[in-house]
């Protein structure tokens, strides 16, 4: 049960917004006077976000804090502007904030994007704010993320700065106000808390002294009060009226008072309620941690599995493929190898059976050419020897025949030289036996050189010699 009410505690701390807590101690009685009406200054340099100005009250009554370009804290960030709130009883400030998303400032109608519900001046893009034209003034010489969109305000036009109470706007936040109101926020930034004071210590923006119509409604950056960035207002949104007496005043700083010392205790309960629920919501964070911790480590952990089976699989599946692709591959390798192989091996037998039958028919038409050459010298030379042979046997078979016909031709003269006839016999000069006697020639055929017989006819000579002039006619 005890726990129950602390969360229903959380759930109340947390339906208020948490500006609320910032500065929702200043309660007075007297609404803030109208919403001067002005121009806004040239935006300083690319993302620089507007603030509006707005009236803040101090110890002398209220203070206008002028509008001002601000460096927002972090990209993303929208700011939502603060804005006065009838309580029942008395006004209560509820303060600004920086947000993802723009939530419920009352419905006041600040101007510059700020029409009441939302904002129109512009939005986040990949960490480059984009001004819309149309309601920013912007200086597209030096900054071009810009776009125009025209902004149709479609509730009543007017001045007034505060929700509820009398003559104040009834607006009540939406859905989704509500949801960006539990958004995680951040604080004024500190040269925002600067500007604020600095607007505190100038006289001249109380409103008791320029009612309603600041000589300093807007700056081009927070707490420069002077230069060129500096711009007045054209003129009060309303006529100014002043507290209606010193009661009044007494009042306001007894109200302010015992406002002061009930925000004083409505922050200290709200702490210590924040914290005790914080401390709740850490325990019951930590265990809903702890629990999705256990949850993720057992899912992640059948996801691994999972994932492993899967790998496993599909890296087997594919170790198979490739091994069969490798198969594949190396047989069809291997038999063109073997086919190439074949080819090249055929054509260097081929080549090679070229080369030998060349080589073979190169040797034998040598060896043939050898032959010849060596057989025609050897013909020659047997010719060569052979003539000479015959040569040599002719001549001696010449010889002989030339000394037998030489020996046949002296024996009849020397056998006439022994029996001489008579001179007066002339037929008997014939002498046909020495001429038979004179044929030597047959003994020489049988001699072993077959050549050498033709040769030897030459025998006849002497015979021709022998018979004297006048037997020639018996021829």
């Amino acid at each position: 049960m005890r726990t129950i009410h602390l969360l229903l505690l959380a759930l109340l701390i947390l339906a208020i917004p948490a500006a609320s807590f910032a500065q929702f101690g200043v309660s007075i009685t007297i609404a803030p006077p109208a919403l001067p009406v002005y121009t806004q200054p040239m935006v300083p340099a690319d993302g620089y976000l507007w603030t509006p100005g707005y009236w803040a009250y101090g110890d002398e009554g209220y203070f206008w804090v002028p509008g001002t370009w601000v460096e927002p804290p972090a990209v993303d960030l929208l700011w939502t502007p603060g804005y006065w709130g009838w309580g029942g009883n008395a006004f209560a400030w509820n303060e600004g904030y920086w947000g993802p998303t723009i939530g419920f400032y009352g419905g006041v109608n600040y101007g510059f994007g700020y029409g009441g519900v939302g904002y129109e001046g512009g939005y986040w893009n990949n960490g480059a704010f984009n001004y819309n034209r149309s309601v920013n003034n912007v200086n597209v010489t030096n900054i071009h993320n810009v776009y125009n969109k025209t902004v149709i305000n479609e509730t009543t036009v007017n001045h007034v700065s505060y929700n509820g109470g009398e003559g104040g706007i009834t607006a009540r936040p939406s859905a989704a106000e509500e949801t960006a109101a539990h958004e995680q926020h951040r604080s004024p930034t500190a040269l925002q808390t600067q500007h604020v004071h600095a607007a505190s210590t100038n006289h001249a923006l109380l409103a008791s002294v320029n009612h309603g119509r600041p000589a300093i409604a807007a700056t081009a950056k927070p707490a420069e009060f002077s230069g060129h960035g500096v711009v007045a207002a054209k003129q009060a949104g309303a006529p100014y009226k002043a507290p209606a007496n010193k009661a009044a005043a007494t009042r306001t700083t007894e109200n302010k008072a015992a406002a002061n010392k009930a925000a004083a205790t409505r922050t200290t309960e709200n702490k210590a309620a924040a914290n005790k629920a914080a401390a709740t919501r850490t325990t019951e964070n930590k265990a809903a941690e702890n629990k999705a911790a256990a949850t993720r480590t057992t899912e992640n952990k059948a996801a691994e599995n999972k994932a492993a089976a899967t790998r496993t699989t599909e890296n087997k599946a594919a170790a198979n493929k490739a091994a069969a692709t490798r198969t594949t591959e190396n047989k069809a390798a291997e038999n063109k190898a073997a086919a190439t192989r074949t080819t090249e091996n055929k054509a260097a037998e081929n080549k090679a059976a070229a080369t030998r039958t060349t080589e073979n028919k190169a040797a034998e038409n040598k060896a043939a050419a050898t032959r010849t050459t060596e057989n025609k010298a050897a013909e020659n030379k047997a010719a060569a020897t052979r003539t000479t042979e015959n040569k040599a046997a002719a001549n001696k078979a010449a010889a002989t025949r030339t000394t037998e016909n030489k020996a046949a031709h002296s024996q009849p003269a020397a056998r006439q030289q022994t029996a001489p006839r008579p001179a007066a016999r002339p037929e008997s000069t014939s002498r046909p036996a020495p001429a038979a006697r004179a044929q030597p020639a047959p003994r020489q055929q049988a001699a072993p050189r077959a050549q050498a017989a033709p040769r030897a006819q030459s025998a006849p000579h002497p015979a021709k010699e022998a018979p004297p002039a006048e037997e020639r006619p018996h021829q």
